[in-house]
C-alpha cells in the first residue's frame, strides 16, 4: 500500500481533542465510529519541574471521556519520542488497557540519549519498553478503521505520521501553516530529511484532515489544532508548493539557532524514552532525574 491508497473515502474516525495549556500539547482520542474502538495519541502527564510532582488530570480528562462514551481501547501511540512533556501512556493504559506503540526508530533515540544520561546497562536501547514498534509503511486497523504508520523523520529519528483513515497525526514534523514547521536541531534530527519527510506528508489526498500535536497562537490568533494537506501545501510559511529544499534546509537552520531548548526536555526525554515510565527508585525509595549540564549546549 502506497501513501496516496490510504484514501481519504475510507470511514472517517471521530477525532476528540485535549489541550494541555502548560505545554501547548494536543492528545487526541480517534475512534472508529463502528466498532467503538480507538487510539489514544499523544498522551500528557502532568509535571510540575520546580517541585518535582506529578498529576493526572489531564489523563484523566481523556480516561472520563472513553468511560462515558463506552469506547475501547485498541492504541495508544505515541508520534515520537516527545521533548515538550512527559507521556502519559502507562498511567492511561493500566485504566484502560491497550497496546502501546511508537516508531522502530526509537531504538536510535534510545542510543543517543542513553549515552547523553549516561544510562547504564540496565536500560534498554531496543524499544522493548514499548508494546509494539511501528515499521515504516505498516498498516494498521483501529477497529474498522485501515491506519498506516509513515516515518516522518527529521525532528527526531522516530516521529512517525499516523494516517487513520481520513485523517493524519502528523506529531511535530508541521504546525498550523502560520506557524511552519518543527524544529530539527536535536541529537538525531536533521533538516533536509525533515524536508524529505513532509513531502511524504503532502503526497497524501489534498483533503486529508491534519491533526497537529501543538499551536503557540501566533499573533494572538485563536488555538487551532486542524487543517489539511492542500492548506499547508499553500499556506505554510516554511514549506510549500514553492519552497525548494535548498532554501527549507537554510530557514530551518538559521531559525533553530535562535531557539531556546523546551523547558521540560530534560526529564520528557528521561521518561518518554522509558515509554513514559520513571526511572527506578533508588535504595531510599526515591525515583531521581538526571540533569546532564551542557548536554545541549
Amino acid at each position: 500500500m502506497t501513501t496516496s491508497e490510504v484514501s481519504p473515502t475510507a470511514v472517517p474516525p471521530i477525532v476528540a481533542p485535549f489541550f494541555d495549556s502548560d505545554s501547548n500539547t494536543f492528545s487526541y482520542v480517534v475512534q472508529d465510529p463502528t466498532t467503538k474502538s480507538c487510539a489514544i495519541i499523544d498522551a500528557v502527564l502532568d509535571f510540575d519541574y520546580a517541585s518535582g510532582g506529578i498529576g493526572f488530570e489531564c489523563a484523566d480528562r481523556i480516561i472520563e471521556y472513553i468511560e462515558k462514551k463506552h469506547l475501547t481501547v485498541q492504541w495508544l501511540i505515541e508520534t515520537h519520542v516527545h521533548a515538550d512533556h512527559l507521556s502519559a501512556a502507562p498511567y492511561i493504559q493500566s485504566k484502560l488497557g491497550g497496546t502501546l506503540a511508537i516508531g522502530k526508530n526509537i531504538q536510535v533515540v534510545q542510543e543517543s540519549f542513553g549515552k547523553i544520561f549516561n544510562e547504564g546497562s540496565e536500560f534498554e536501547r531496543n524499544g522493548s519498553q514499548f508494546d509494539h514498534l511501528f515499521e515504516d509503511n505498516e498498516v494498521y486497523k483501529v477497529g474498522n478503521v485501515t491506519c498506516k504508520a509513515i516515518a516522518t523523520p527529521g525532528h527526531t529519528p522516530a516521529c512517525m505520521t499516523h494516517v487513520i483513515g481520513d485523517a493524519a497525526f502528523v506529531g511535530d514534523t508541521l504546525f498550523m501553516p502560520d506557524s511552519g514547521t518543527a524544529r530539527a536541531d536535536f541529537p538525531g534530527g536533521d533538516a533536509a530529511t525533515l524536508y524529505d519527510s513532509i513531502q511524504k506528508i503532502f503526497s497524501l489526498p489534498e483533503q486529508t484532515r491534519l491533526f497537529m500535536c501543538h499551536d503557540y497562537c501566533p499573533n494572538g490568533r485563536d488555538l487551532e489544532y486542524q487543517t489539511t494537506v492542500e492548506e499547508q501545501r499553500q499556506k505554510n510559511i516554511h514549506i510549500n508548493n514553492q519552497m525548494l529544499k535548498n532554501a527549507f534546509v537554510e530557514l530551518r537552520t538559521a531559525r533553530d539557532k535562535t531557539l531556546s531548548m523546551p523547558r521540560l526536555i530534560l526529564p520528557s526525554l528521561q521518561i518518554n524514552m522509558r515509554a513514559g515510565n520513571f526511572p527506578k527508585p533508588e535504595n531510599n525509595d526515591t525515583v531521581y532525574l538526571k540533569i546532564p549540564i551542557d548536554a545541549f549546549k
